[in-house]
This record gives C-alpha cells, structure tokens and sequence, in this order.
C-alpha cells in the first residue's frame, strides 16, 4: 500500500491540494528519498496555484446522507486486539433494531471525526457500526499531532496486521450483534484493505463495499465465498480505476454476486463531506445504493 499513499500524495499536489514543499515532506515521511520524491512529482501535472479549501455548501443546501435529526456521532470503545488494545468508534440504532453490522474501514488520514460520524448515520439507518482505529498503536489517530503521520505509519505497517486488527473488529462487532450478518464498508485506503480482507479469505462478510479503493495486484477472492461485493469507483479517479477491471476478473473469476458502480462526475473520495472533492449528488447516489445492497445481503 505504500505505492499507493504515495500516489494519493502526488495526486493531490498535482490537485494543488498540497504545496510542493508539504508534498516532499510527506514522501520523505513515507521512505521516498528526495531524488525520487522529486521524481513522482515532476511526472505530475502542473498543480494549481494554491490549494483550494474545501467549498462551503450553499445555503440550503441538503446535509450529507444519512446525517439529519436525530442522528449522533459514534463513540469511542477499545477492545483487545492481536498486538493490544485497539480503540474503534462504535454506534448502533437507538432502537435497538440492529438490521445487520457494518465494519467501517477509514481512508488514510486514520479515524477522523468523519468516521465518528459516518458510524452514526449508519446507525441511524438501522446498521449498528464500528470502525477500527488502525493507528491504535500509537495511541488512536487523535494522538498524532502531525496530521502527515496517518499515512506514513499506515504505510509502515504489514497487511496482515493491518488485516488482523479489522478481523479483531469483526469479533467485536459479532459479540455486540449477535445473530446478525456482518458486512465491511471501506474508504481509499480503506477501500484497498476491503478488497484485502477478501483476499484473505474472511468468510464471515455477507457485503464488502470497496469505495475507490486499489485492487491487490494480483487478487483472487475464490475463498470469500459468500460475500456479495459491490464495488464503488468514481469516473475520474484514473489512478485508482487503474485496478478496477482486474478487481471485477477476479470477482467474476471467484464465483462472487458483484455490481460495479462508477460514478459520473465523481473524483476520488467523493463521499468524505469533509474534504476538498466531496461531490453531494454521487455521495447520495452512493449512500443510497450501499442501503440498497445491505438491504439485499445483509438481513
């Protein structure tokens, strides 16, 4: 996944979501020396002027999907993980009317407030949810007083730790719904540890939803068996969408239920209302079609 942080890192340069300097630090955090850090910029396109904040919705303008009356962010709860406690956000329906339990997998800047959140609006769906804190380690997410941090100390670890703490999650999330179909959700970088998990032949997800999320590169999902994928892209996500007909070979190759979902308009990370590219009509046609497909597979 390195390779692939380091591409989002260039891509936002080339966004001009990041200043040329900010962009070198960040590779150099990530193991890239300055020679081929100023190499992977150089190959990007020239950045714009300055980078823009993210823009501010018009007045009524309709909030993000799932987030209205009612709704609350999740809360902070740890539990014991393969290499120690790890700390998650959790949320479940107020009613007590859990449909199903949702493994939220967060982008690379770790466990945000997004991510709080998105647990909540879940919830408040009828979909109890928690999301790991793959940063635990050091303390969770909010402990890191440099935001760059995130993704160079995600870059730095192995996949099958970082599988081992979301298979963690998985245990955690059977024991407080017991009974109910589990499902995995994943952003970016979380989107890639989806397809992960699949990889690794977890059988106890019922719906895997990468969002713009890398394929593994040579991926085969034969022992995922039951789990029905619906795989979100964003049409101008040209890095990412780069896996995405490899990812659809193996799924078809696997046996697996799947629908690809690629979304006019979108760039990557469409859905994060919090960031520089959130696009509000994919995000609700996003929101809407994940509610759809857990609908389907995971009652």
């Amino acid at each position: 996944m390195r390779d692939y942080l380091a591409g989002e890192i260039a891509e936002d340069f080339s966004d001009g979501l990041l200043g040329r300097r900010e962009a070198l630090r960040r590779l150099g955090l990530l193991g890239l020396s300055v020679a081929a850090a100023s190499s992977l910029l150089a190959a990007c396109a020239e950045p714009a002027p300055s980078a823009p904040a993210p823009p501010a919705p018009p007045t009524g303008a309709a909030a993000p999907p799932g987030r209205g009356a009612g709704v609350r962010p999740g809360e902070e709860v740890r539990f014991a993980g393969p290499a120690g406690e790890l700390r998650a956000a959790w949320a479940a329906p107020a009613d007590g009317a859990t449909r199903g339990g949702v493994l939220v997998l967060h982008e690379n800047r770790g466990l945000t407030a997004h991510f709080y959140d998105l647990v909540g609006r879940l919830a408040g769906a009828g979909y109890a949810a928690l999301c790991v804190d793959l940063l635990s380690a050091q303390g969770g997410t909010a402990a890191l007083t440099d935001p760059a941090q995130a993704p160079a100390t995600l870059a730095g670890k192995p996949a099958p730790a970082l599988v081992g703490d979301l298979r963690a999650g998985l245990d955690e999330l059977a024991r407080r719904v017991p009974g109910h179909k589990l499902g995995a959700l994943g952003f970016c970088f979380g989107g890639g540890l989806t397809w992960q998990l699949l990889q690794a032949g977890e059988t106890r997800l019922a719906v895997a939803i990468p969002c713009y999320g890398p394929a593994p590169d040579q991926p085969d999902f034969s022992r995922a068996k039951t789990t029905a994928v619906l795989a979100v892209y964003a049409a101008l996500d040209a890095r990412v969408n780069a896996s995405r007909e490899r990812a659809e070979n193996a799924l078809r190759a696997a046996g697996l239920t799947y629908q690809v979902r690629t979304f006019d308009g979108a760039d990557h990370a469409f859905f994060n209302d919090t960031g520089a590219r959130y696009n509000a009509t994919a995000a609700q046609q996003a929101y809407d079609a994940w509610l759809d497909w857990f609908g389907r597979y995971l009652r």
